[in-house]
């Protein structure tokens, strides 16, 4: 657990603070936007269980979604939408949907860390950090707030649109959904050019 904090102790001790956490869901899915988190942490908030949202179970990633969403500093939670994706690509509407997040900041962060290997079009000073949700504290408070925040929006766009099973798989592309889409054909939540590689 400690060493999740690492990063984040050396940058205050060298007087680099507020730093804020970055991170996006929904990169791969076949339909439904892709939505970031920016988060800032107070110094050593103990979060049992913290790690990358991929790596612990719903149920887990729910009732820390609702201690980060409490005791954090501040957070911005944004999506950006299907039609953004498909006018930018997937790699750039995740940015913006991260810049946005970190907009929503009630505080503007010394530095953001940001998951991955692209900053592109991020306007504070950011540092990126390959597998950042299993190495930074913000970084996976970040990764639980967009999974969340996604999972719950794909849950809701269930009930719209019930021939998918979107509760499910979450608009990702499994054998169940592919089943659907060659049943019913796309509707508004799909990405298009996510189908075409769709045989």
């Amino acid at each position: 657990m400690t060493e999740l904090w690492e990063t984040e102790n050396e940058l205050r001790a060298q007087g680099i603070a507020p730093v804020c956490g970055v991170d996006e869901a929904g990169r791969g899915p076949l339909a439904g936007p892709v939505c970031a988190a920016a988060v800032i942490l107070p110094p050593d908030l103990h979060l049992d269980g913290l790690n990358d949202s991929k790596k612990i179970s719903a149920k887990k990633r729910d009732a820390l979604y609702d201690i980060i969403t409490r005791e954090a500093v501040s957070y911005g939670i944004a999506f950006a939408s299907v039609e953004e994706i498909e006018r930018e690509n997937i790699l750039r509407a995740a940015l913006m949907a991260m810049e946005r997040a970190i907009g929503q900041l009630s505080v503007t962060p010394a530095l953001a860390l940001i998951d991955g290997n692209h900053g592109e079009g991020i306007t504070v000073p950011y540092r990126c950090i390959v597998g950042g949700d299993g190495k930074c504290a913000c970084i996976a408070a970040a990764s639980i707030l967009a999974k969340v925040t996604r999972d719950r929006y794909m849950c809701e766009q269930a009930e719209k649109y019930p021939e998918y099973g979107f509760a499910q798989h979450k608009g990702y592309g499994t054998r169940q959904h592919y089943e659907a889409l060659r049943r019913c054909g796309p509707c508004p939540l799909h990405r298009p050019s996510f189908l075409k590689k769709m045989h």
